[in-house]
């Protein structure tokens, strides 16, 4: 009996939970935080008249949240990797739930925009963790290929969603709704996270390195902040150049003090391997002009077309299955070809998309103008991003892994942020104050051919640059210690 006594004290060994419940854990994470960028679109004017916000503010309600978000994401990366992936993930997924609850419930202007910056600061703190999160629970080989895979669709489609599910909201519910529908989904991720997701971090003993994070994120943070003025000052502006070049400057300083610390934020050699620096280059350069996708498609459809907000969302469904398609097809492909290989079929499918589309008349009809194009740039889109992410991810070593996922978010956010501020300006030029139909159209036809442009200086970096053939398999430095 003693013996019994002694057996039932012993503590049970903690079972791992199956790596699918991880992934899905992680990638519901993800999926809130880039839905989150496109779904206020459709709920814009709505807001307006509710809190009676200007313009301005109105423009501030989407740059408050992205801002936040792209400037402190790789100082949630390495915060991560220093005190625990599992931790941070809590952290960011709590702080972004308990945002969104107080914008759904903001009564002033000035509580919205509050609580839209406290959201991307969740979110920046959240998204590095998720990748992470991912490629530590699953076996290095073709099922790691297969969860990187499943996250990049996750995010992919969480972009593609924020029209339909703002647009369904919007319609069905009120404007709050876009905002509190997070915080029961957040809820039950938590939950579910704090039960079953596993502590890793990097055990190197080394302290946040705060000087390096307060620059690196003063600097993203001020040069977002430039590219949000673009749309409303012009290039050429002070309200416009100031900040640009402030936060260029902010990040040279960044550079300096990381080339002489000793335990630095990011560590400079890490820009240095090929696989992590070309890949990302050309995750900024395909983001700037997919994340435009979005955004003037669905401009196109109700400002010309003149689609409802929900059939707005309902007309893109199709991209956005196509993304998830692509990005579930591309480990199979990256197997036989190669990561670089797929990147390039991918960019070409989309470029065959944008071409397509920046042919757009006043009068399109639904076939040949939003699903046909629609279906080939998003199928692209979902078959390049999953090899650069791999290729970005596989020359990690473990206690850089967070750090990294950050760069990949960062690369791009601010490809998407930088890009549209671009295209806008592109757009609005072509129009000239213009409100027809006709002149509406001629502008969004320019984004589109300006695109394609992009694209194929991204394929031709992408041939010259990344890796011919990578030995690591997609991720496979990226374990849990």
């Amino acid at each position: 009996m003693l013996e019994a006594a002694d057996v039932t004290r012993m503590p049970r060994p903690r079972i791992a939970p199956p790596s699918w419940l991880v992934v899905a854990l992680a990638c519901a994470g993800q999926f809130l935080v880039v839905l989150d960028v496109s779904v206020v679109n459709v709920a814009l004017p709505s807001m307006r008249t509710d809190l009676g916000l200007s313009e301005q503010g109105l423009q501030w309600v989407v740059n408050a949240y992205a801002i936040a978000f792209a400037g402190f994401m790789l100082l949630g990366g390495r915060a991560g990797d220093l005190y625990g992936r599992k931790r941070m993930f809590l952290v960011g997924l709590a702080l972004f739930t308990a945002a969104s609850l107080g914008g759904g419930l903001a009564q002033e202007g000035w509580q919205l925009l509050a609580a839209r910056a406290a959201q991307g600061l969740g979110a920046a703190v959240l998204a590095p963790s998720t990748l992470t999160i991912v490629t530590s629970a699953v076996p290095e080989g073709a099922a790691r290929a297969r969860a990187i895979a499943t996250w990049t669709a996750v995010g992919a489609g969480g972009g593609a969603a924020g029209g339909f599910v703002g647009g369904a909201l919007v319609d069905v519910l009120s404007w709050r709704w876009v905002l509190l529908i997070n915080v029961p989904v957040g809820a039950v991720v938590l939950l579910g996270s704090l039960l079953w997701l596993v502590e890793s971090r990097a055990r190197d003993g080394r302290r946040l390195d705060l000087p390096g994070a307060l620059l690196v994120t003063a600097g993203l943070a001020t040069t977002a902040y430039g590219i949000s003025q673009t749309e409303a000052e012009g290039w050429t502006a002070a309200a416009t150049l100031v900040p640009l070049l402030a936060g260029l400057a902010l990040i040279g300083c960044f550079l300096a003090v990381e080339a002489r610390t000793a335990a630095p934020l990011m560590p400079l050699g890490l820009l240095g391997k090929r696989a992590v620096a070309s890949a990302n280059v050309a995750m900024f350069l395909c983001g700037s002009a997919m994340f435009c996708m979005w955004f003037f498609m669905t401009l196109y459809v109700q400002n010309v077309l003149g689609y409802s907000p929900l059939d707005a969302g309902l007309a893109l469904v199709p991209s956005s299955l196509a993304v998830v398609v692509g990005s579930k097809l591309a480990p199979r492909l990256m197997r036989r070809a190669g990561p670089r290989a797929v990147a390039v079929l991918g960019t070409l499918v989309a470029i065959a998309g944008f071409v397509r589309q920046s042919t757009m008349t006043a009068d399109g009809a639904y076939l040949t103008t939003i699903m046909i194009p629609g279906i080939l740039m998003m199928l692209g889109a979902g078959l390049a991003a999953t090899p650069l992410a791999a290729l970005a991810t596989a020359g990690a070593a473990p206690g850089e892994a967070g750090l990294v996922s950050g760069l990949v978010n960062t690369s791009r956010t601010m490809g998407g942020s930088l890009g549209l501020a671009v295209m806008s300006t592109i757009a609005a030029a072509r129009t000239a104050g213009r409100g027809s139909p006709q002149a509406l159209t001629e502008g969004y036809a320019l984004v589109f051919r300006v695109g394609t442009g992009v694209l194929v200086g991204g394929v031709v970096l992408m041939l010259l640059w990344l890796p011919r053939n990578s030995s690591a398999e997609p991720g496979a430095h990226l374990s849990a210690e």
